[in-house]
């Protein structure tokens, strides 16, 4: 594995990255890669806003590459786990209390060059308010790198293990929720997403399918076989551009880019 800037990535920073989870998180990883190789020219490090960040599991192996990384979530324990993570991790990470529709008054205007909004629209009263203020936090010329929930995905999985009403209700619901004792308040699909992206004034760079394979193989198959594993992600990654297994995806994956200034005169 390897930076942004070509070098190659410490035995550390690939164990945090891949970890335990590596099967789940490669082809996101593998897209993130991507985008800051494409928005960080000689320049180096970028700026990076991480909103619903958590504990940092995106924020410190960014910060860990040389990037400046900042967390915007409500939860003022996971901002504090933040901290210790990154502590131990030997680098800095700012966390910033507040909600994604507080990003402008947060932290201003085109503050980052990316921007990560993970598993958050799901749950946000207002997605196309939330989506408006990641649009105002990145600058142009940047990157939105937003995932959620897949609604085909939810089906299929009610449906293989046998609660068919529940996955017909998924797919007719407009929500994608399959009932009151449903814990995800929204699902998108593709065409949902990309229209939430665009009415916010981003360009649809890129859509993945995260976990299309994964969450479908029983996990005694990959348990201490690190060839299966391996094999897997080659195949998800394949998986992951699909035209029509991506829309299988447990997640969807979707890079944004903010279009740039244009010269003047």
């Amino acid at each position: 594995m390897t930076d942004v800037k070509g070098a190659a990535v410490t035995g550390r920073q690939q164990k945090r990255v891949r970890g335990g989870t590596r099967v789940r998180s490669a082809v996101l990883w593998d897209a993130l890669r991507t985008v800051l190789a494409r928005i960080t020219p000689e320049a180096g490090p970028r700026d990076v806003v991480d909103v619903g960040g958590g504990t940092g599991g995106f924020a410190v192996p960014l910060a860990e590459l040389g990037h400046r990384v900042t967390v915007v979530d409500a939860n003022p324990d996971a901002l504090a786990a933040l901290e210790r993570r990154a502590a131990e991790s030997g680098v800095r990470v700012r966390a910033v209390q507040g909600d994604a529709v507080d990003l402008p008054d947060l932290l201003g205007p085109a503050a980052a060059d990316l921007v990560l909004c993970h598993s958050v629209l799901e749950y946000v009263d207002d997605p196309s308010a939330a989506m408006a203020a990641l649009t105002g936090a990145v600058r142009p010329g940047g990157s939105v790198s937003v995932l959620v929930a897949g609604q085909v995905a939810a089906a299929l999985h009610r449906a293989v293990s046998g609660h068919f009403d529940d996955a017909r209700r998924v797919l007719t619901d407009p929500s994608g929720r399959w009932g009151e004792g449903d814990r995800m308040p929204r699902r998108f699909t593709r065409e949902t997403l990309s229209s939430l992206v665009r009415g916010a004034g981003l360009r649809v760079a890129e859509l993945h399918g995260v976990r299309i394979f994964a969450d479908l193989v029983p996990s005694g198959l990959l348990d201490g076989d690190s060839d299966s594993a391996d094999a897997l992600i080659a195949l998800e990654s394949v998986a992951a551009v699909h035209p029509v297994l991506r829309d299988l995806a447990t997640q969807l994956h979707l890079v944004a880019d903010k279009p740039a200034d244009k010269p003047a005169g």
